[in-house]
């Protein structure tokens, strides 16, 4: 995958590593129907590279993302009837419906643009400044890791809009902060600054610059064995879906293939040699 500059999201590759940036600042980042499909579109591109060490996902401009854009609740303002029927749905309404179609996956559209960085198989860490309120809180919890800025704000905010989180959030906040924390913040969309957001557990650690510190995390990781790297996020990712013995048989696993690889080899040698590590890409 080439570095591309689309009307939706910006990205840039450097020795492995993705800059991945949402592309509306004049917008604050607001999610509409385009930027769900190219965030999907762009993790499923990355996922295909042998030589991807680690992604960056932030966003241009002031914000990482302020929610689903807001004309996307016009039609929704109106008097309506309820419509169990979504094929009954207008087509200037399903613009900006992102719960509509599977495409065989166990996730809708807005679901798979927040999926598709977790089902990628090297770290995702995500840059958040300004806001992350609602679809654009629940695309921050995509991350493996999250660097915040203080004052950033950020709240599962669909409650405001008598809707619930769909977007990942049901699955990925409680394993961050625990059921009754992620409870009271969809039941109430409080809003939390990046300070309190490392508090509850919601974000990893502060910073002043996000996007450069992301960057440079991203950048060490790239340095480290692929292989080591791409197991240990498989580790991560079956926490609480697998049974103890279940996750020590996978432990055993990874570590079996490790143990003697030529990276890991290349790792204990280029330590002891005082150099960097050159490492073959995973195939």
């Amino acid at each position: 995958m080439s570095d591309r500059t689309s009307d939706n999201v910006v990205v840039e590759i450097v020795d492995g590593v993705a800059d991945v940036r949402l592309n509306r600042p004049d917008k604050l980042n607001a999610l509409n129907t385009g930027m769900f499909t190219e965030l999907v579109d762009t993790s499923a591109s990355l996922a295909t590279m042998s030589d991807l060490r680690a992604v960056v996902l932030s966003g241009e401009g002031r914000s990482f993302c302020a929610g689903l854009d807001f004309s996307g609740f016009q039609a929704m303002a109106g008097n309506k009837p309820h419509q169990s029927d979504r094929s009954a749905v207008s087509q200037s309404d399903r613009e900006f419906d992102a719960t509509a179609g599977t495409n065989g996956r166990i996730t809708h559209l807005g679901q798979q643009a927040v999926w598709g960085w977790r089902e990628l198989p090297v770290p995702v860490i995500c840059a958040l400044s300004g806001h992350a309120l609602g679809g654009g809180f629940q695309l921050s919890l995509a991350g493996d890791i999250r660097l915040v800025h203080p004052d950033t704000k950020m709240s599962v905010l669909e409650i405001r809009w008598g809707l619930t989180p769909d977007m990942c959030a049901t699955e990925l906040l409680p394993r961050l902060v625990g059921i009754d924390v992620a409870a009271e913040m969809y039941y109430t969309g409080k809003m939390i600054t990046g300070r309190e957001a490392v508090d509850l557990g919601v974000c990893t650690r502060l910073s002043d610059d996000p996007r450069r510190d992301a960057l440079e995390l991203a950048s060490e990781i790239a340095t480290k064995n692929p292989h080591a790297v791409r197991s240990a996020k498989a580790l991560v990712e079956q926490f609480g879906r697998v049974t103890p013995a279940e996750a020590f048989a996978n432990e055993r696993r990874h570590i079996g293939a490790l143990i003697g690889s030529p990276n890991q080899v290349e790792a204990v040698s280029a330590f002891f040699e005082k150099r960097d590590a050159k490492f073959e890409n995973p195939e």
